[in-house]
């Protein structure tokens, strides 16, 4: 006789994303003591994961940042960064 297998485990039907965002909505609400043990858990794997950025690449990044602020530069959004492309597309193949 077949031996049914029943998942216990809700997790095991998880979606990553699911799972990322019940994490993020427990770390909002977790007392200290948890979060503590938690990250003595994944604390290396946090440390390794994070990126090291060059001077010259933060230097970039502060410059940008203040000229968006300033409003020396504009921001667009994906949908006209979209239109712009079209455009050009269509120049280039018309040539």
């Amino acid at each position: 006789m077949p031996v049914l297998k029943v998942n216990l485990f809700k997790q095991d039907c998880m979606t990553t994303a699911l799972i990322k965002q019940k994490l993020h909505n427990y770390l909002e609400v977790a007392d200290d003591k948890k979060l503590k043990a938690l990250y003595t858990i994944i604390g290396a794997d946090i440390e390794n994961s994070s990126p090291d950025y060059s001077a010259e690449l933060k230097a970039e990044l502060d410059t940008r940042t203040e000229n968006l602020l300033s409003g020396k530069a504009k921001i667009i959004s994906s949908i006209e960064s979209k239109k712009r492309i079209q455009k050009i597309l269509k120049t280039s193949k018309a040539i």
